[in-house]
């Protein structure tokens, strides 16, 4: 069952989607090399608990950190380490969440580290743009498949792999509540969406093939043929006449 949010919940949300954007864009400035995913989990943390909210992930079934740092080939629930020192050429998807007066936001973006290559670059730029395109279909009355086949469709046109193990999903008084929303799907499926709706939308795409691993951390998620990968997600809400970003300053 999809939870439909007043107006009054849905400013809280807003409310702590303003703190997780401030906190991509302070660490993601960050991100330069030399710098540990420590120091970048340590910042997001204190940025925070600075606005009076609560990190999202940290303890989430055991997670050890405020953020997720994923690093190159790594997807998505990268661990923030002391030892993982970033180096020019990199990329690193940064993934965090909040919650304040009892409702959370969540999002995601993948930034380069000093000079990147072209190939990285490009895989960037189309992640988010497969991101702005589903966003495009998220209004009253569209069907959730028609976001996730934005998606799939971009991708698809640009060669990119789709990770399928790991979608989007609703989220208010919890992090991960209904619909889950994969980054494909059949255009005119899945349920109606409706104002009052809060999803985290997140394309998670390869450069080479869809299949990913999971590291003997079990934690950390890696493309299984060692291509890069980029994360893209926003906190949104179905509105009257569309929908609109929660995650953004």
């Amino acid at each position: 069952m999809i939870e439909i949010k007043t107006k009054e919940e849905i400013a809280k949300m807003r409310a702590a989607g303003k703190i997780v954007a401030e906190v991509l864009a302070a660490v993601g400035s960050m991100a330069k090399p030399g710098v540990s995913t420590l120091e970048l989990d340590k910042e997001a943390e204190r940025i925070i608990r600075a606005r009076k909210a609560i990190p999202c992930f940290l303890g989430y079934n055991g997670f050890r950190g405020t953020i997720c740092a994923s690093i190159n080939d790594a997807v998505v629930h990268g661990i923030p380490q002391k030892g993982k020192i970033l180096k020019s050429g990199d990329i690193i998807s940064i993934d965090t969440g909040a919650t304040l007066d009892g409702f959370c936001a969540d999002a995601a973006v993948t930034v380069g580290v000093g000079k990147v290559s072209p190939s990285a670059q490009r895989l960037m730029d189309l992640t988010k743009k497969s991101l702005e395109l589903g966003l495009a279909h998220v209004r009253p009355g569209a069907h959730l498949g028609d976001v996730s086949n934005a998606v799939e469709t971009y991708a698809m046109l640009n060669n990119l792999g789709i990770v399928r193990e790991y979608c989007g999903h609703g989220i208010g008084r919890h992090l991960h509540e209904e619909p889950c929303i994969p980054n494909y799907g059949v255009r005119g499926s899945g349920p109606l969406l409706k104002p009052g709706y809060a999803l985290a939308i997140e394309p998670m795409l390869n450069a080479g093939k869809d299949d990913v691993k999971t590291l003997s951390d079990g934690w950390t998620v890696v493309t299984r043929d060692g291509s890069l990968s980029a994360h893209f997600e926003h906190t949104v809400a179905v509105t009257e006449n569309g929908c609109e970003i929660l995650t953004i300053l």
